[in-house]
Order: structure tokens, then C-alpha cells, then sequence
């Protein structure tokens, strides 16, 4: 399996994670890459001192995503939810291998089934009540209209929310050596959870 990490400069969050899962996982290749990130800028500075800290070296340049990475990837895990939904929307052939590393982790496939369905079943409602009333009532009646017909879809997707983990890892950029070890610590939390995934939960 090709993994891919992704945060927003390459230089801190996806690295470190990528160190971590090599460290880990003896099959499959591991890499990272960022949204903004620059072309063969160097690890942040603190991110390969606490790295060190535990006895993990990365040969690291930065790299930004594209399409060839996105191809190479089986697997792409993101720092977070705003990076996810960057990534649907300019690469929208390769989304069905999105998720952040919390959620690819964390969530039951049958709870996230739940709740995509849920999604797709209120934009539906919603299209068909838009297009049903636009031409009979104005603008402020038709969200007056909106809200009373999807109220309860609303309330269900919000619960089922609510129950959700918190799926970002902490971005240390510009912090000191504690907020950079506490980043790592997270990180490893959820990459040994990942090891434990790809092994079939062994």
C-alpha cells in the first residue's frame, strides 16, 4: 500500500507522521506532501529535533501535492478536515481516497456510511424543495421553507456529528519544542492505531 500524508507546507505535520509510519511499517512506501508547500525546502527545524528525540532521522524535502502523487498514493491521510475538503475539491478523481488520519482511524465504516448517506439524502430533499417552490415564493420564503421541511435532517446529521471525534492533529508551526513534542506524540498515537489497521487489527 502507497501512503500519503498531507498537511498544509510539508514542513512539520505530514513529515513527521511519514517518519513515524516508516519507522513502523516495513511494507508499502510512505510519503508527504503539502498544499502550499514549496519545492525542496528543508524540515522545520523543530520538527527534526523532536523527531530525533525519539531516534528518527528524515532525509526531507519539501513537496507540494499533485496529480502524479495523488496517482502513486493508495492512501491519503490528511492532517485535517480543511485539508480533506481542499483536496475533493481540486482533485475530485482521486476523493474516494481521502480521509484525515483521525477519521481513517477513528471511524466505524458503518458510521461514516451513515453519515455520507445522510448528507447525500438532505442535499436531494433539498434540491427537490428549491426546485419545487423557486418560481412560487420568494427568496425569504423559500429558506423560511427550507428550514421547516429539513429541520429534522438537520437535527439527525448534527447529532450524528456531535458524536464524531475531532478529526485535526495540532499544527505546531511557530511553537516552541513542547508544542512540536506534543504534535508527535498525537501523531503516533493515531499512526499506531493506523499500523494496527492495516494489519487487520492485529
Amino acid at each position: 500500500m502507497n501512503i500519503l500524508f498531507v498537511c498544509t507546507g510539508n514542513t512539520c505535520r505530514s513529515p513527521m507522521a511519514e517518519a513515524l509510519l516508516k519507522n513502523k511499517l516495513q511494507e508499502g512506501e510512505v510519503r508527504s506532501a503539502g498544499i502550499f508547500a514549496g519545492k525542496g525546502e528543508p524540515l522545520a527545524e523543530n520538527s527534526a529535533l523532536v523527531l530525533r528525540e525519539v531516534d528518527l532521522h528524515l532525509d526531507h524535502k519539501t513537496s507540494p501535492v499533485d496529480s502524479e502523487v495523488l496517482g502513486w498514493a493508495d492512501l491519503v491521510l490528511t492532517m485535517t478536515d480543511r485539508h480533506k475538503q481542499t483536496l475533493a475539491l481540486q482533485y475530485p478523481d482521486h476523493q474516494e481516497k481521502f480521509y484525515t488520519l483521525k477519521e481513517y482511524v477513528l471511524i466505524e465504516e458503518e458510521q461514516w456510511t451513515h453519515l455520507k448517506n445522510l448528507y447525500s439524502a438532505f442535499e436531494e430533499k433539498r434540491l427537490s424543495i428549491i426546485h419545487e417552490y423557486q418560481d412560487k415564493v420568494d427568496e425569504h420564503e423559500l429558506e423560511q421553507k427550507l428550514f421547516e421541511e429539513l429541520e429534522e435532517e438537520i437535527q439527525e446529521i448534527e447529532q450524528l456529528e456531535k458524536e464524531l471525534p475531532d478529526l485535526n492533529i495540532s499544527d505546531p508551526f511557530g511553537g516552541n519544542l513542547t508544542v512540536y513534542r506534543n504534535t508527535r506524540d498525537e501523531l503516533e498515537e493515531y499512526i499506531d492505531r493506523l499500523v494496527k489497521k492495516i494489519h487487520g487489527g492485529e
